[in-house]
């Protein structure tokens, strides 16, 4: 399975590509889990959409808050049954 690659540009920083392994909405809010590395182990992240509509490009943050982080792993989890995240 091809894996959807986009580019993360920080502020003051070198651009950074991620693999797009799985998206959700949850209480309103769309969420993405990507990693550094298309095939194998990498670092997987959970980032939140902070973009408005009239916003060109996407706006996300990593996820920090354990509440809301560990709410959102478990349903990553269970998208996807290959998968734990700790």
């Amino acid at each position: 399975m091809k894996l959807e690659k986009i580019t993360f540009k920080p502020e003051g920083a070198e651009p950074v590509e991620f693999f797009v392994l799985e998206q959700t909405r949850l209480n309103g809010v769309n969420y993405i889990l990507v990693t550094d590395y298309e095939e194998g182990d990498g670092e997987a992240l959970i980032l939140k959409d902070l973009s408005k509509e009239e916003d060109a490009e996407g706006l996300y943050e990593i996820v920090s808050d354990e509440m809301e982080l560990s709410a959102v792993a478990g349903v990553f989890e269970n998208l996807l049954d290959d998968i734990e995240l700790c």
